[in-house]
């Protein structure tokens, strides 16, 4: 045993000398250099630049493309060994962006939660959703790095959180404060948002500077694409190239939200198309106009508890009521002006897609592709819904 820990100083001609370890069997060996990388690794992982990525977007439901993405890009950034990925954040949009097909920003938000129920790193951010009105992109990016950025600073609690109070907000990355290295907010999309840009009139051009200079893209592209024209035949794209990653997805899943909102409405099955917990979410809460028979088990089960609780707190939210519905000709989730915040009174309602064409509508055009449609309830209508509200209500979610 004794010749295992013994150590010799060997001399060499130059006057050099080195430790070596005599009686060391292979395998000693062997784990003595793999605890010696895995510490090497470890520190230069602790060295690289910290960047989270953030998805804004409808969501309307989220599918398991949206999470693919964030796992898509990871992966890249760690084999390239560039980055040191810390987080992921999932912003959906405001109820006032009026997209066909949305649902509330309540119902969104909580599928968003069991979507992501089983990662330790995406989470949901509800702040663009408890605004007053929709929210630019470039706005949405701006805050959540600024609050990033006080909370490094400050090591604690900054500014209102997601619940407008000063609880630290729940969508911040795990390990924020493991370094005070800066952590860099990433827009991350796909590659029809990096096409949409060049669409006349849909982006302002000063806000896609804003984003691809101070932020940064992270386009998840499909194989075959060309991406890279996209980037080409913009000036501004051009400009800050460097600040935009490309990323191949070699796994093809065209499954979008608008396929399932499409299925749901058939009466089709779209099991294994999404997460089982947001497909029984849809189901309890009718979404969609999903075709299926109500859901009335007794018992409550264990793994929406958490939602149940997260709706309840939100549910009296002023911002989820809005009175005013946006469709938009393109399938973007930005527009060259905001839509106007509209105050309406107790008896107006959305008008959603797939309802009955309901009396006393009115058209108002505001601007190429967007149309808002007041709806006055009528009184049968509003016992109508009421009778709905009660019925549902006696479902437990």
């Amino acid at each position: 045993m004794w010749a295992k820990q013994l150590i010799a100083k060997i001399s060499r001609s130059n006057n050099n000398s080195f430790w070596l370890w005599i009686g060391e069997t292979e395998s000693e060996k062997v784990a003595r250099k793999a605890k010696k990388m895995s510490a090497f690794i470890e520190e230069t992982k602790s060295l690289l630049p910290r960047i989270a990525f953030i998805a804004c977007g409808c969501f309307s439901p989220p599918t398991p493309m949206h999470m693919r993405m964030f796992e898509i890009a990871k992966d890249h950034f760690e084999m390239q060994g560039t980055h040191k990925v810390v987080g992921g954040i999932i912003s959906p949009t405001h109820d006032s962006y009026g997209k066909k097909g949305l649902a509330s920003a309540l119902d969104r938000c909580a599928m968003v939660k069991l979507a992501t129920q089983s990662s330790s790193w995406i989470r949901l951010s509800d702040w663009e959703v408890h605004q007053n009105q929709w929210m630019r992109t470039q706005a949405v990016l701006q805050y959540h790095q600024n609050y990033i950025n006080n909370e490094l600073n400050s090591g604690g609690p900054c500014g209102d959180g997601d619940d407008g109070n000063s609880h630290k907000a729940s969508w911040l990355p795990r390990g924020l404060h493991d370094s005070r290295d800066p952590v860099h907010l990433k827009l991350l999309c796909g590659a029809d948002l990096l096409e949409s840009f060049a669409v006349p009139g849909l982006w302002a051009e000063a806000d896609i500077e804003n984003i691809v200079a101070n932020h940064g893209l992270v386009v998840i592209t499909r194989a075959g694409s060309n991406p890279g024209k996209f980037i080409f035949d913009s000036d501004i794209l051009t400009k800050y190239q460097n600040n935009i990653t490309l990323i191949t997805n070699w796994v093809p899943n065209e499954v979008s939200s608008t396929l399932i909102r499409r299925l749901l409405g058939r009466g089709q099955s779209v099991k294994y198309l999404l997460d089982d917990l947001v497909l029984e979410y849809i189901k309890r809460q009718r979404l969609f106009n999903v075709k299926s028979k109500y859901i009335t088990d007794a018992v409550r089960p264990t793994h929406l508890l958490f939602n149940h609780a997260y709706t309840d707190n939100n549910k009296n939210a002023s911002s989820y009521s809005v009175g005013v519905q946006l469709e938009l000709e393109q399938d973007m989730d930005e527009s060259d002006s905001p839509s106007p915040h509209i105050q309406h009174s107790a008896t107006s309602r959305v008008f959603c897609c797939g309802e009955s064409t309901p009396r006393g509508s009115k058209l108002l055009r505001l601007g190429p592709g967007q149309a808002v449609q007041v709806i006055t309830m009528q009184a049968d209508a509003k016992e109508e819904s009421k009778a709905k509200k009660q019925k549902i209500a006696q479902v437990d979610l």
